[in-house]
């Protein structure tokens, strides 16, 4: 099978859209690129519809669905339970501010959270919105003035989030000068680790340097606020973090009296097949930052959970806005909660999970392009090698998924050599593994036709993730 994309009534509106969107003229700019580089063009194509596992374009040709509404259908696209308990919502409440819907899921949500140590939540709108609240909130709490946080993190597209991330070094550009209040962190990556380093060598390093380094020589240690770090590194390629890592940020916060602070938006609520990312490390944060997957893909609904003392009263740390917590947004993630529940969705996850790094396993021994299979649960990626340097891998990774994409399989290939995959959480395993399939076959594809012979540096083998 091998879709010619986009067909006919997907370029059509594409033709429509792209002299009146943002970035209308990056498409033509990126398909000059990859010719140049002796690649296709990268496909694209227009959702028509989308339903559970899949999703069809305007000529309705199918997809498996690894792309995931950007990881935010934990259950599948357009789950009718939640569809009606927000059209539920909507008929009863409208929009209004104050509601019940607000008292129950903060309810739910303190007895799930990590330790069930976070019982107090602000709502918010999007991930963005969460993560820049949680900043200002620790700042707030703790009345000092830094924040670190981690090369290649992502944690918004904010003023605020543009700030603290470093997804790359065009990511701020023109705003340097706005990010004074923040230190930016090694983060321990599997690949192109310096120095000859081992991996543990690494995590050693990167753990130093938030001890030792920035504390002695860069601000003293009462003026920083709180880390703020994602336990698996989700846009900026799905690094997935050792636990010693994640166990030094927690006890390097403790000795410093500094908060850590969890951007769990889109590893959280079962993305890692267990609730919260941070349970794989067995650490409890001080701030927790929640999204993406909480309202089924159908309603808007984030938000912060955090300790008592500090979200408690802490009038300084203004936060929320106009939609934060809507009806609907509650009545989805509520609804979301109880499937979970109900139908044992993190076990699935899990079984899931375990069953497609039994069906990567060996890729990058098989494969000269691929460097690492890195999964921890669903949050799933490929990252991808070439010969030539940085902008050829980003070139081959970008061929595969657009192989993927043509034999009706759709997953994220951005701005890193990576295929990111983020499947439902509740997938049907044969679909989930027919995607796969059909994944290894773009991949032997690009090896055999699409990438210039030569020789590759030795690489880890085997997945990454624990």
């Amino acid at each position: 099978m091998s879709y010619d994309l986009p067909g006919s009534k997907s370029r059509a509106i594409l033709a429509r859209g792209m002299p009146l969107l943002r970035n209308g003229l990056w498409y033509r700019d990126a398909s000059e690129k990859s010719i140049a580089k002796g690649f296709r063009p990268p496909s694209q194509m227009i959702v028509g519809r989308a339903e559970g596992d899949f999703v069809w374009d305007l000529d309705d040709n199918r997809f498996i669905d690894f792309q995931n509404g950007w990881a935010t259908n934990p259950l599948g696209n357009c789950h009718p339970e939640i569809i009606e308990a927000v059209h539920h919502a909507h008929r009863r409440y409208g929009f209004q501010w104050e509601h019940p819907l607000r008292i129950e899921l903060a309810e739910r949500l303190a007895r799930i959270m990590p330790g069930r140590a976070l019982p107090r939540f602000s709502f918010e709108v999007s991930g963005t919105e969460a993560a820049e609240s949680a900043i200002h909130l620790a700042l707030c709490y703790t009345r000092r003035r830094y924040i670190i946080s981690f090369t290649s993190c992502f944690h918004g597209e904010g003023l605020g989030t543009k700030m603290v991330s470093a997804y790359n070094s065009d990511n701020n550009l023109y705003m340097e000068a706005w990010a004074g209040g923040v230190l930016k962190a090694p983060y321990p990556y599997s690949e192109d680790i310096p120095a000859g380093m081992s991996q543990e060598q690494y995590v050693e390093y990167c753990l130093w340097y938030l001890d030792t380094h920035l504390p002695e020589y860069v601000v003293p240690p009462e003026n920083v606020a709180a880390i703020l770090v994602e336990p698996g590194l989700a846009e900026g390629g799905n690094w997935i973090p050792s636990p010693a890592f994640l166990q030094g940020i927690r006890r390097i916060c403790d000795k410093y009296d500094w908060l850590m602070i969890a951007d769990e938006v889109l590893t959280g609520l079962g993305r890692t097949g267990k609730m919260w990312s941070v349970e794989h490390y067995k650490v409890v944060p001080d701030i927790l930052v929640a999204g993406k997957n909480l309202s089924g893909g159908v309603e808007a609904c984030a938000g912060v959970a955090a300790r008592d003392d500090i979200l408690g009263d802490n009038p300084r740390a203004t936060a929320g806005s106009t939609f934060a917590g809507t009806p609907g947004g509650c009545a989805a993630a509520l609804k979301t909660l109880e499937i979970y529940e109900r139908d044992n969705v993190l076990e699935h996850a899990a079984r899931l999970a375990e069953a497609a790094a039994a069906r990567m396993d060996g890729w990058s021994e098989r494969y000269d392009i691929v460097g690492e299979v890195r999964i921890l649960g669903l949050l799933m990626g490929v990252s991808f090698r070439a010969p030539e340097g940085v902008e050829e891998r980003f070139h081959v990774a970008r061929s595969v998924r657009d192989g993927m994409l043509r034999r009706g399989v759709w997953a994220i290939c951005d701005n890193d050599p990576e295929v990111r995959m983020y499947p439902a959480l509740n997938m049907d395993e044969a679909v989930m593994l027919q995607g796969l399939d059909r994944m290894e076959e773009a991949i032997a594809e690009v090896e055999r036709d699409g990438v210039t012979v030569g020789d590759y540096p030795p690489m880890p083998s085997g997945n990454v993730g624990f």
